[in-house]
């Protein structure tokens, strides 16, 4: 098995196709992480890239291998939306025509994207609701067209293209006099964390390779667990561009032999990094590029007076979604809270709320109410934003007096999905 895996040689071969196509990224220091956590941390800029995802890497490798033959009547991929644009600034980039599946469930931004690159090369099916589904429907579409399928993640190919920005962080850190003691890189179908892990093992041995999965999507971290692969029967899209249920049999080997850890990062947090790169940074990373940063806080003990590198994969963030990842990031630090309150239907119960309920340094942010008719009380939705997390204790103490039947919408994720 370990005669299948990508090796420095193979992404050296792939780094001098790229070299004039790519646009080599920069290895930035970054001043705010290293003086919040300590430590001495760059971020690896793939959010700059030319489609402003890695992938374009992987993809372009693989196609630019292939024989005339296989690329005569196109190539056809299954993509969340990154792997989708690669493929398409591609073909359009070598006059190869290419159908690509996307998701149902894919963002907007990113399926305009794809059309963007590819424009007249590209042709779009929007299939299934996750990756998964969508990959299934390609396959089959694939066998019965007689296209060539490139894969996103699970190919020596698409692997040793996405570890070309290994070879890149290699030169910008010894240009800097520096090393890494560790490298994080998120993990969706494990693509990424392979062709990185392959090169960096045998260029920089000491340094130690870290992979960063979502909580709604662990699939890598799970397979690791149970020694085998392992579909995930259920998983959260939030972090689209890694929400895969089922990790590749090559990548998952690569990560067996070479990745040092798995962290699970709860979306919640995700979503307090991306506004967190963006308001102190200027960073825009959609979820999914953002997941190796959120990682540094659960290694913030490891990492002190380390030199880190963090991949930040992707920058195709929808700005439609800021205000879920800004709602997502207050529900995790414990600042926002939805509750269902019977009100007496009478002049100044709100105000008894208002003065009597709610600490001095919280706030309203959702208030909705109908005056029911022969009836002596009425439920009220109702969000409050809290200063400090801590006060809720009080709050609820407050609340139950007020209205022993309450209920926390917060605590019931279909109630919550259902009204907010």
């Amino acid at each position: 098995m370990t005669d299948e895996l990508v090796n420095k040689e193979d992404v050296l071969k792939a780094y001098k196709v790229l070299r004039n196509v790519v646009k080599q990224t920069p290895l930035q220091h970054d001043a705010y992480l290293s003086q919040k956590y300590h430590a001495n941390i760059f971020l690896k800029r793939e959010d700059l890239q030319i489609v402003r995802s890695f992938k374009l890497r992987g993809a372009y490798y693989a196609i630019s291998q292939l024989s005339e033959a296989e690329t005569e009547t196109g190539v056809i991929c299954a993509s969340a939306g990154n792997h989708a644009q690669g493929v398409a600034y591609t073909c359009n980039h070598l006059a190869i025509k290419a159908t690509i599946f996307m998701p149902s469930t894919t963002p907007s931004q990113k399926i305009d994207q794809v059309r963007y690159f590819g424009k007249e090369y590209v042709e779009i099916k929007l299939i299934g609701d996750t990756f998964d589904e969508s990959n299934e429907a390609a396959h089959a579409y694939a066998d019965e067209h007689n296209l060539t399928f490139i894969e996103p993640f699970n190919d020596r190919n698409v692997i040793a293209g996405q570890g070309t920005l290994a070879v890149e962080i290699h030169q910008d850190l010894v240009a800097e006099g520096e090393t890494a003691d560790m490298v994080f890189a998120a993990i969706g179908g494990g693509g990424l964390i392979s062709g990185v892990s392959s090169y960096m093992k045998e260029a920089m041995p000491e340094t130690k390779i870290i992979g960063v999965e979502s909580l709604g999507a662990p699939g890598m971290k799970v397979s690791l667990d149970a020694n085998k692969v392992t579909t995930l029967t259920d998983i959260d899209k939030f972090c689209d561009g890694t929400a895969v249920a089922t990790v590749g049999d090559l990548t998952f080997r690569h990560c067996q032999q070479n990745v040092d850890d798995i962290l699970v990062v709860p979306e919640g947090q995700v979503c307090g990094t991306i506004i967190d790169l963006y308001t102190k940074q200027a960073i825009v990373a959609e979820p999914s590029g953002a997941l190796s940063v959120s990682a540094l806080e659960q290694y913030k003990d490891e990492i002190r007076d380390k030199t880190v590198v963090c991949i930040v994969s992707g920058g195709n963030n929808d700005i439609n979604r800021m205000a879920e990842i800004d709602e997502r990031s207050l529900l995790y630090q414990g600042l926002k809270h939805y509750f269902i309150v019977n009100f007496p239907q009478r002049a100044g119960a709100l105000k008894e709320f208002v003065n009597d309920i709610l600490g001095g340094n919280d706030d309203i942010t959702k208030f909705e109410y109908t005056k029911k008719v022969h009836r002596s009380e009425g439920p009220v939705l109702i969000g409050i934003l809290l200063k400090n997390k801590d006060d809720i204790e009080g709050l609820l103490s407050r609340i139950e007096k007020f209205d022993p039947h309450y209920i926390s919408v917060n605590e019931n994720s279909k109630l919550y999905s259902f009204l907010i």
